[in-house]
């Protein structure tokens, strides 16, 4: 018996390794530098749990912790590499889609889109499209509270954030943020990462220096009545911090990720049971990607996208159905069809270092949805996407005090809504906004009309 169970710990061991321990290899600069190199590969992976005993099995591998790389799909990789030429330089396997994801380097005499077609008519291969890249969405240039810079911060009065905390702060709401690294070290932000991850290398003092996705943590989780800085929106969430993407060496450009670093975090996020997934970037329509939000949301995770600059080509991840699509309410005075709109004009925020700074653009727009959102769900737990939507939507609000007419989501007014609650009525006009709100979200009022 004892020699059975030294081989049984031996099998688990080197087969299913948990995937909280792997870590993929540090991203190689050439896949940041020339990403149409690559092309990101799935196989078949599906491990079978092992008995312990007749009558037994071990915990499911539907759970994460012992999702590992089958000796099969690593057979499968090594025959693959071998009939086409490849160079294998990463992989990964993701949980929630059963598959082993590997980027390849393809031969300098091949084209990547031939090589793509070849491979996607091999009978072994689960998926291949390119690596492709994404950029995040950020343009970088009160009184209720102790914190020294919140009466800088318009979006506490745009979307009524102190009257909305009275009666929710987003409390056990689990956020990932998928994006550049976070300063989880910033004395705004402490305590409020409960776990991070890096994808793309093994450096901690470059996640702590990444500005981007510390200035979304901020909007949604800086903590409140600390006498320093700013105020999150949700400060009661908890916040997973994500890197699959990197800082740009020129000051100013955005952030850069690609299709395998955000399948990583993707999978990961629901892995890990986020309630919500912050999805501040954009690039091209992404059929792995796709597949990954899909999965999610059919276990309820709510996805929340930062919508491309007015004139840009919908894509990834905003042209995937179900993702909340956030655009800038300076930016979109025309209807808005199926978006949803939050002021994103020099919003105070954090940056890197315990500073604090001013950010623009739809990645901000989108944190700003997300932490609203998490004060729905911290009281209303088993509210889906549709009816968040929906609820945001039909309660957003004429902005007050700008040189034009603006709608935004009102995060006091969709608390009210879902609560049935009243005392949101200050700064507010209720008829315009909601001729506003009905133009700007036909769809939303059209399901409003129906379900009513």
């Amino acid at each position: 018996m004892r020699s059975l169970a030294v081989l049984i710990c031996i099998l688990l061991t080197a087969c299913a390794a948990p995937s909280a321990r792997l870590r993929a290899p540090p991203l190689p600069l050439e896949m940041r530098a020339a990403p149409s190199n690559f092309v990101v590969v799935t196989v078949r992976n599906d491990p079978r749990p092992l008995a312990t005993r007749a009558g037994s099995t071990l915990r499911g591998y539907d759970s994460a912790g012992l999702y590992g790389v089958t000796s099969a799909a690593r057979a499968t990789v090594r025959a693959i590499t071998k009939d086409y030429g490849l160079r294998e330089v990463s992989a990964w396997p993701i949980a929630a889609l059963r598959v082993h994801c590997v980027v390849f380097r393809v031969p300098a005499d091949t084209a990547p889109a031939q090589m793509i077609g070849e491979l996607a008519r091999d009978p072994r291969v689960d998926s291949a499209q390119p690596l492709n890249q994404f950029a995040t969405e950020t343009d970088s240039d009160a009184g209720a509270y102790n914190d020294p810079y919140a009466s800088l911060q318009t979006v506490l009065r745009d979307l009524t954030v102190a009257q909305a905390q009275q009666w929710s702060r987003g409390s056990g709401v689990r956020i990932a943020i998928v994006d550049t690294g976070i300063d989880f070290e910033h004395p705004d932000l402490a305590g409020q990462v409960i776990a991070r991850r890096n994808f793309v290398d093994a450096d901690d003092e470059a996640f702590r220096r990444d500005r981007h996705g510390t200035a979304v943590a901020g909007v949604i989780g800086a903590v409140p009545d600390n006498h320093i800085g700013i105020v999150g929106i949700a400060p009661d969430a908890r916040l997973i911090a994500l890197k699959a993407c990197w800082q740009a060496p020129r000051a100013g450009a955005p952030a850069a990720c690609n299709s395998f670093t955000l399948a990583q975090a993707i999978g990961s996020a629901i892995d890990m049971q986020a309630d919500i997934v912050n999805l501040s970037l954009g690039g091209p329509s992404d059929p792995l990607l796709a597949r990954l939000l899909q999965r999610g949301m059919q276990r309820g995770t709510i996805f929340i996208g930062a919508a491309p600059p007015p004139g840009t080509p919908a894509g990834f991840p905003t042209d995937v159905d179900g993702v909340l699509s956030v655009a800038v309410a300076e930016e979109s005075r025309d209807a808005a069809g199926t978006r949803l709109l939050a002021p994103a004009h020099d919003v105070l925020t954090l940056v890197p270092a315990g500073h604090w700074d001013f950010a623009s653009g739809s990645s901000i727009a989108a944190a700003e949805v997300t932490a609203t959102a998490a004060l729905l769900l911290a009281q209303r737990p088993h509210l889906g996407a549709a009816e968040l939507y929906r609820v945001l939507a039909r309660t957003s609000q004429n902005l007050t005090g700008r040189d034009a007419p603006l709608v935004s989501v009102n995060a006091c007014a969709a608390l009210a809504d879902v609560l049935k609650r009243v005392g949101c009525g200050a700064g507010r006009d209720p008829e315009a906004a909601a001729v506003n709100a009905a133009a700007a979200h036909p769809h939303a009022a059209a399901q409003v009309n129906v379900a009513n």
